[in-house]
């Protein structure tokens, strides 16, 4: 019997640009960080594919229990926790495994990840909604084997950190830091309040990390890792 590997994209969008992660036939090819303009001239963006993910670094996000979401409230509870203009356009999305909602804003300043979504579609030709990067950790948590969870990226001044201890989500937020150092604060002071060791326990990035950076993170972490 023959195997069936599926070919899958994941792109990242920032205001800055892109990345992609390309997996097909068991392997996986990064493309690194990309200015906006490549896009039309990657062979990958031209090419349909079994899955594709569009993951936008927006701050403009917050996870809510099932139980206290409204639709038509969406607005007003992502007002509470992150600064909206009168015209940005707020959207949820069911996150079923941690009986949340995520309410978001995609309006960021960029068009980037709306032009993804019409250039790279699936085989079947649907498109891919854009959903945050947020929500795409909170997808990616089941799959890191460790027991206490750390899953992290940082885009654009904001540090996106997802917690969480075997099937339990302890943390799911954005902080604003302009650098990494501050970055790593806000990584430090999570794991105090959540009484983790970070001796004893390894985090993760979707982001790549700067060679300085990832040094500074294996002084106090028992290991570092790109994902």
């Amino acid at each position: 019997m023959t195997d069936y590997h599926k070919d899958r994209i994941s792109i990242q969008v920032g205001l800055s640009g892109y990345s992609f992660k390309v997996e097909t036939d068991g392997t996986v090819r990064s493309s690194g960080w990309l200015s906006a303009d490549r896009i039309f001239t990657s062979t990958e963006m031209q090419k349909r594919y079994d899955e594709v993910d569009i993951a936008l670094f927006t701050p403009k996000c917050a996870l809510v229990p099932q139980q206290f979401h409204l639709a038509e409230e969406s607005g007003r509870i992502l007002a509470e926790v992150a600064r909206l203009d009168e015209s940005d356009q707020v959207e949820y999305v069911s996150v079923p495994q941690y009986a949340s909602v995520m309410v978001y804003s995609a309006s960021i300043g960029e068009s980037l990840s709306r032009v993804l979504s019409d250039m790279v579609i699936r085989t079947d030709g649907s498109k891919t909604r854009p959903f945050p990067e947020l929500y795409h950790m909170l997808m990616q948590l089941s799959s890191i084997q460790d027991y206490n969870k750390i899953l992290a990226s940082y885009m654009d001044g904001h540090l996106y950190l997802t917690i969480a201890q075997g099937r339990t989500l302890l943390l799911c937020n954005v902080f604003e830091a302009q650098d990494f150092t501050t970055a790593e604060y806000f990584i430090f002071l999570a794991m105090k309040k959540l009484q983790l060791n970070p001796e004893m326990s390894s985090i993760y990035f979707r982001t790549q990390l700067a060679e300085e950076d990832e040094m500074s993170l294996y002084r106090y972490f028992k290991n570092v890792e790109e994902i």
